[in-house]
């Protein structure tokens, strides 16, 4: 296991169950509202200080201190476990029962469109959330937790939110107009009557014309398809219905029933009778029959061409009955055809689809429609139910799924947790590892003689002052021993929580080299909300900058991710720069997105759900998967941070784009060195 380089044995006094995949780690929870869904893996670590393996190219620093992997900075966004989901096949499966690697429907955006395609789940999970219940004008209803996010036609908005102050970010209201289907029909129970009105349209009985089998039996029925699934079904209903003796047989270039028993041959007969009065089962069964024999779904049209004059009108009083539309086609030709069409564009397919549950799933396929806003999709209440329910959430290819026929934004993973043998999903959310020996333990790798007093920096994987430190309080323990044995040290933070422990890093000043940066790379608060929800507001990391400069510390700023199109114009540099000069910043570093793996992911897919005209502009600056922009687009970018910088009395540093990294790194393979920058480590500032 890749965890046995990182922990200890298991502590003599350990209470908690230990959980596989983490031997040796002891696993808690907690039921304070921060950190419902989550589980906390307290290790004692083997070792502390982590050497970056090779020459580290571009980064201030040789040796690291990661206390925690995972970040809680992260969001959810969950629903309700028997909310539909469409699959690929076209039927649809709660969200609580779908597994990792099913074949759902999400969308892609192509040209001004975006357009229903097959996708796949890549991790799934569920948290305990307060709920809410959303209703849309055509009775829909969805129950999800007030961080989800749903299209409309408007862009991407969460269930709940504020106009202003800490919860603002875009999110529902009455009115707004959601994207897709609408609700799904209730898909049919197989009963003994859908069986019958299924077997009803699919076989025919034959007449004798004196054609024998090799075996010397007369088939008696002919199927009206011979598709396997059809096959399949038909047999199987007929075996349900107590006709074991029924075997497909060939008749002519068709297939037939034959059966040696009289019992079963006067049972297929009786099933084959059409009741007196409708049954709304018998119907279903029967529409799904007439479709797998007569139907077809190609270009986006969905027809009925009957070769059998005697189903016509029992398959338009079955359409009528459950109030589809569709028109006539007079398609006559020398066999005498009939074909009827289906309206009300992809919701009354879809409707067909689940509601008469043909067996060809290959006709029921959506994938290349357009997603289109016909159906009134429109906000009528959003009611919280005053109770915390458990949700679940997933992580597709497309970034979305289809949630009882609207478009829903699902969380995005990062390649963080892989290494570690977790998902690089939902785990880097909710399973974070404590090393809660990191204190001791530290203070007995700066007394080994081997210990040379070299830099050290915090905050390079993930964020040091997450949540989880509010609770573990490791970083007082780590400064004031680098502070006991005068060690140079560095922090890089988004985490506000660092204000706890001013006094020490005052202290710690005194007595040696300390270095504090923060990552602030925008002002711009509705886009923070979108990007970096997670983590503290860039007004509230401005004030920590203040606070911190005030007690004589040397605060600087990575300017970092200048996100290109969203960030990056002159006036909006100009603005950043100028606020951070205000706030005390020693040192301003400009660094465009850079795009690993991963993150690379998470973004792409945010980008295209919420800033779709952007995308051919990032696909020219980073082509082919490339993290990195181009120099002279980093150098452009750089120029004008100059030149805010001189405009306001500080002057900039220069640094490489290669030397920002948006994803916590994994831990190496072998050994306790970190990959060197360049290749898998470098300064951390993660957008989650």
């Amino acid at each position: 296991m890749r965890w046995s380089h990182l922990t200890e044995s298991t502590p003599p006094d350990a209470t908690a169950p230990v959980q596989q995949p983490l031997p040796g780690a002891v696993v808690r929870t907690f039921d304070t509202p921060g950190f419902a869904g989550m589980t906390f893996y307290e290790v004692r670590a083997k070792s502390l200080i982590n050497k970056v393996a090779g020459e580290p190219r571009g980064v201030p620093f040789e040796y690291t201190i990661n206390p925690y992997r995972g970040c809680t900075h992260a969001c959810s966004y969950c629903l309700s476990g028997d909310t539909p989901v469409l699959m690929a096949d076209g039927r649809t499966k709660p969200i609580a029962e779908l597994r990792v690697g099913d074949a759902i429907i999400g969308t892609v955006r192509e040209g001004s469109y975006r357009r229903y395609a097959v996708t796949h789940v890549r991790d799934k999970w569920s948290t305990v959330k307060p709920a809410y219940r959303l209703t849309l004008r055509d009775g829909t209803e969805l129950v999800a937790s007030g961080d989800h996010r749903f299209l409309t036609d408007r862009g991407w908005k969460h269930v709940t939110g504020a106009r202003s102050g800490p919860d603002q970010r875009p999110h529902l209201t009455t009115g707004n107009k959601l994207m897709g289907t609408g609700r799904f029909a209730e898909q049919p129970k197989e009963s003994p009557e859908y069986r019958r009105g299924y077997l009803h349209a699919m076989l025919r009985p034959e007449p004798d014309t004196g054609y024998r089998d090799p075996y010397g039996t007369v088939p008696r029925f002919r199927l009206a398809s011979a598709e396997p699934q059809v096959l399949s079904r038909t047999i199987g209903y007929l075996r349900e219905s107590g006709a074991h003796t029924a075997e497909f047989a060939p008749l002519g270039q068709r297939t037939g029933l034959r059966t040696y028993a009289r019992r079963d041959l006067d049972l297929v007969s009786s099933l084959l009778e059409r009741p007196d009065e409708r049954d709304a089962e018998w119907d279903k069964g029967f529409l799904a029959g007439v479709f797998d024999a007569e139907g077809s779904h190609t270009q986006g049209l969905w027809r009925i061409v009957h070769t059998d004059p005697e189903l016509v009108e029992p398959t338009r009083a079955a359409l009528r009955a459950f109030g589809f539309e569709f028109v006539i086609e007079d398609r006559r030709d020398p066999i005498g055809l009939l074909s009827l069409r289906l309206l009300g564009g992809l919701p009354e397919k879809l409707r067909f689809f689940h509601l008469t549950d043909p067996a060809v799933t290959r006709r029921r396929a959506v994938q290349g429609i357009a997603v289109k806003g016909a159906v009134p999709l429109h906000v009528t209440s959003i009611e919280p139910l005053g109770l915390e329910l458990p949700l679940w959430d997933i992580t597709t290819g497309t970034g979305d799924f289809i949630a009882n026929g609207v478009v829903s934004h699902n969380c995005f993973a990062r390649n963080t947790h892989s290494y570690l043998d977790l998902d690089t999903g939902h785990d880097f959310d909710s399973k974070i590892v404590v090393k809660v020996n990191a204190p001791e333990l530290l203070r007995h790798e700066l007394g080994s003689s081997r210990w040379e007093g070299k830099p050290i920096a915090m905050g390079t994987n993930v964020d040091c002052y997450q949540r989880a430190e509010g609770r573990y309080r490791l970083m007082p323990g780590i400064i004031e021993a680098l502070s006991d044995w005068s060690n140079p040290f560095s922090i890089l933070t988004k985490g506000t929580l660092i204000l706890r422990d001013l006094p020490l890093l005052e202290r710690a000043a005194r007595r040696t080299s300390v270095s504090v940066s923060f990552s602030i790379g925008f002002l711009d608060e509705q886009l923070w909300r979108s990007v970096e929800s997670g983590a503290p507001s860039p007004s509230r990391r401005l004030d920590a900058v203040r606070r911190m400069s005030d007690a004589g510390l040397r605060v600087g700023v990575l300017m970092a991710p200048i996100l290109p199109g969203l960030s990056d114009s002159e006036e909006q540099l100009d603005a950043t720069v100028g606020a951070l000069v205000a706030a005390g910043a020693a040192s301003i570093t400009p660094l465009v997105l850079h795009l690993r793996p991963g993150a690379r992911e998470w973004y792409l897919g945010w980008l295209a759900a919420d800033h779709p005209d952007l995308v051919p502009f990032y696909e020219r600056l980073y082509p082919r998967g490339r993290a990195y922009v181009s120099a002279d687009y980093q150098r452009l970018v750089t120029a004008k941070v100059r030149r805010a910088c001189r405009r306001h009395g500080l002057p900039a540093r220069d640094t490489p784009a290669r030397d920002l990294v948006l994803t916590g790194e994994a831990e190496p393979a072998t050994g306790e060195a970190e990959p060197a920058a360049g290749q898998a480590a470098g300064v951390q500032l993660t957008l989650l």
